[in-house]
């Protein structure tokens, strides 16, 4: 079974994240790099996605040529973080289907308590890029996916702005077959359940509402 970490070190995708840790990067600021950064992670990882031939005609003839069947492919944002990734992902794949996951972690346990969960049909043709800017205990990543796996699709891929050990362990003892795709694996976790040195919490500084 595969436990992989794919951490994307593209200089762009770096610098903006960078940014975005900053404590006095405005919100404004915050939403557009997320934006960008979620559109650069796109092509990370659609990288190895399924192709198929089709036919078309240049100016000059006939040829077969590639393309990734987007309608085939699922946007699973984690609410409501998770949306931020949404505007940057769908300007990479536009035929992407979008699915939500209502949660929210109870402050005295920090386990993921769900409230909403809505997906496309036919999940078994589909291919899943689940959307959570930050894998921190790892709680509601694990029951975002458990949900999703009850479905049936086709393939599953998390991605994550920011992560830590701690997070990355508990997501895959429950789910080692999922990659996680992220530009950063902090140090760790805080007493509150929040990475260290991370961003803050992404979810307020996304919409403003800290």
């Amino acid at each position: 079974m595969s436990r992989d970490v794919h951490v994307i070190d593209h200089p762009l995708v770096q610098h903006k994240l960078t940014l975005m840790r900053r404590k006095d990067t405005s919100t404004k600021s915050f939403r557009e790099l997320v934006q960008e950064l979620s559109a650069l992670l796109a092509y990370e990882i659609t990288r190895d996605m399924p192709m198929q031939e089709i036919d078309i005609e240049t100016p000059l003839e006939k040829m077969k040529s590639r393309v990734i069947d987007g309608k085939k492919v699922v946007l699973a944002s984690i609410l409501r973080a998770g949306n931020g990734f949404l505007d940057g992902m769908l300007q990479v794949i536009p035929g992407a289907r979008v699915g939500h996951i209502g949660l929210y972690r109870d402050p005295a346990t920090l386990q993921a308590v769900e409230y909403y969960f809505k997906m496309p049909h036919d999940m078994h043709e589909r291919d899943v890029i689940v959307l959570d800017p930050m894998l921190a205990t790892g709680n509601s990543a694990v029951s975002a996916v458990d949900r999703i796996k009850k479905t049936g699709p086709r393939s599953i891929r998390f991605v994550c702005l920011v992560t830590c050990p701690e997070g990355l362990k508990t997501f895959h003892d429950a789910h080692p077959d999922v990659p996680v795709y992220t530009p950063a694996v902090d140090r760790g976790l805080n007493d509150h359940g929040y990475i260290v040195p991370g961003l803050g919490d992404a979810g307020d500084r996304i919409f403003g509402t800290k």
